[in-house]
């Protein structure tokens, strides 16, 4: 058997620039099991590009996985026609329709609220200060749950993200994990009752009212909220601060030249706040002479698949006018990202156009430090409003 060759890292070094290891696999070992990860890891894009569809093979169905143990199985753990079919009931809360007729005039409106409180301060975080309660309140409008905070979907979020990545075994971890869980619960079961006799678009009601079993419901609001949270957090945030680092690309969009949407695709491809989906290998299978072996993990790194030399010239440089059409941000299989439409009107036409008018002068106060290799976001992002 050729097994994936072994490549191994520093937890922590990737964990604060994964880049450098990536760049390395791609080179010499473009699959290979990393032992600190206990996993095999595909960085090539073109490899992840049609791997991913392969669901035979690559299975998202991992019934003793951490998220299926801690959060419930959801769409995301489910391939084909259950997959399918759970993604059909929730596109009525999530379809570029009803993202643009209901949800964008929210987003426009708690916007507008967060920027008013900050518009006194001299400095500010862009990441707590700005992203997390954009973010957060886009998702309560969205998930139905307004009975919770910006920071409660924050804090809820982490809380999943880190216990489903507590590949350690850390209790501590875990107990954040369940906390964060029930907090959800305790708020579906809040918000049921009062959808039920005012129905709207959000997903707790499209989704009760395809009749779909209260388990998988909480299960996939648990979803909408771990990814649907931290990533345009980290986007909104990570946005901003490469185009206020990288000027000429801001005075670009100023001058006609490019987009914001331009700029939050560039940057998606460039940072990907999603860097990693894992995969249960099904049977057993052999790609470029490599063997997997069935019931192993694999993770497909978006991340890397982003920087792929051989798709994009100069990968590593922030360049809003490059295309990024080959990027898979998103995914490129039957899992692609359900909630794209609402994270590109929020952070496109909405966020960051918004809190450039409003912050024309605004300049970095500081440097930014960002982290992850899974999710990979800005920390905290300081800036000078300049007004």
């Amino acid at each position: 058997m050729n097994r994936p060759p072994v490549f191994d890292i520093d937890p922590q070094a990737f964990w604060k620039d994964p880049y450098p290891s990536l760049a390395e696999m791609r080179k010499s070992a473009p699959i290979c099991f990393v032992p600190q990860l206990n996993a095999t890891l595909m960085t090539r894009r073109d490899d992840i590009f049609t791997c991913e569809k392969n669901i035979a093979v690559f299975s998202s169905d991992q019934p003793g996985g951490l998220m299926t143990e801690l959060m419930g199985e959801n769409m995301m753990r489910k391939d084909g026609q259950p997959h399918l079919e759970e993604r059909k009931q929730a596109f009525p809360a999530l379809s570029p329709r009803t993202v643009q007729s209901v949800w964008k005039a929210h987003f426009e409106r708690q916007t507008a609220a967060v920027l008013d409180e900050i518009d006194n301060r001299r400095t500010v975080d862009l990441v707590g200060d700005f992203a997390m309660p954009v973010s957060g309140h886009a998702l309560r409008h969205i998930t139905g749950l307004t009975c919770l905070s910006a920071g409660d979907m924050d804090g809820a979020s982490q809380g999943m993200i880190d216990g489903v990545g507590n590949y350690a075994g850390s209790p501590e971890v875990e107990a954040r994990c369940h906390a964060a869980t029930a907090l959800i619960d305790n708020a579906i079961d809040t918000m049921l009752p009062k959808l039920e006799k005012q129905p709207d678009s959000s997903m707790l009601s499209v989704l009760h009212r395809t009749g779909q079993k209260l388990a998988s419901i909480r299960a996939n609001i648990k979803l909408a909220i771990s990814g649907g949270q931290n990533e345009p957090r980290d986007a909104i945030a990570g946005c901003a601060w490469a185009l206020l680092t990288h000027p000429e690309q801001l005075q670009l969009i100023g001058e006609g030249g490019a987009t914001w949407r331009q700029a939050f695709e560039e940057y998606a491809r460039w940072v990907s706040p999603i860097g990693m989906s894992p995969r249960r290998i099904a049977q057993p299978f052999s790609w470029n002479g490599v063997d997997l072996e069935p019931e192993s993990r694999l993770f497909f790194m978006f991340g890397s698949a982003n920087r792929d030399e051989s798709i994009f010239s100069d990968p590593d440089r922030f360049d809003i006018t490059r295309d990024t059409s080959k990027a898979i941000s998103f995914g490129a299989g039957p899992h692609f990202c359900a909630g794209a439409a609402a994270s590109r009107t929020l952070i496109a036409e909405v966020a960051l156009p918004m809190l450039f008018d409003r912050f024309p002068n605004m300049a970095p106060d500081g440097a930014a430090a960002f982290g992850g290799w899974a999710f990979r976001g800005p920390l905290a992002a300081p800036v000078n409003l300049n007004k």
